[in-house]
């Protein structure tokens, strides 16, 4: 799926994961520079992963007759738009201000913060994707039923690629971001 679009499929280089493993994942809810400010930060991550699993499985039951296609607009326009609008948000965010904090802090990880911005830019041309199909369901949804459960197809193929675009991309995002944030005790 992810072929389709022009998204980097490669892990982060093993260079970036220095402070991982000084202050590998387990250990992070103990360490004192673990702050609430983090923890909201990863809790939005889960969020995320939540809400693009949510509309994922939506669609898969509107395609699968389990869900009724006037339930499935509704939920789409919640939770597909809460998706893509928190999503443009929280990344404005990371990009404007939370990267540079980062760099700052340790310039050595310049490069995966690079990689990490280059995501954005392409989740941004998954998400306007997906927002056009979601946008053609609901619009077809009260005009052609028919055709809008075609176009939940195109919703449900664009959804697992966000799915799994944020499950790598979120992985590697906190995996660059909270070492750093531990090591130079920062967002405290």
């Amino acid at each position: 799926m992810l072929d389709t679009y022009d998204m980097r499929k490669t892990d982060m280089p093993d260079e970036m994961r220095v402070l991982l493993d000084q202050y590998p994942r387990d250990s992070w809810a103990a360490h004192p520079g673990f702050a609430e400010k983090t923890r909201h930060w990863l809790g939005a991550h889960q969020m995320f992963r939540q809400l693009a699993e949510r509309v994922r499985l939506d669609a898969e039951a509107c395609l699968d007759r389990d869900l009724s296609p006037e339930t499935h607009a509704e939920r789409l326009m919640q939770y597909g738009g809460a998706l893509v609008g928190n999503l443009h948000g929280h990344h404005g965010w990371e990009d404007r201000s939370y990267f540079p904090e980062l760099s700052a802090a340790d310039p050595r990880f310049d490069a995966g913060l690079a990689v990490l911005e280059q995501d954005h830019v392409d989740l941004d041309k998954v998400l306007a994707e997906f927002t056009r199909h979601a946008n053609r369901v609901l619009q077809l949804s009260h005009l052609d039923p028919p055709q809008a459960r075609e176009e939940v197809a195109q919703v449900h193929s664009t959804s697992a690629v966000i799915e799994a675009f944020l499950q790598r991309h979120l992985g590697d995002e906190e995996d660059l971001a909270v070492p750093i944030i531990l090591h130079h005790r920062l967002r405290g």
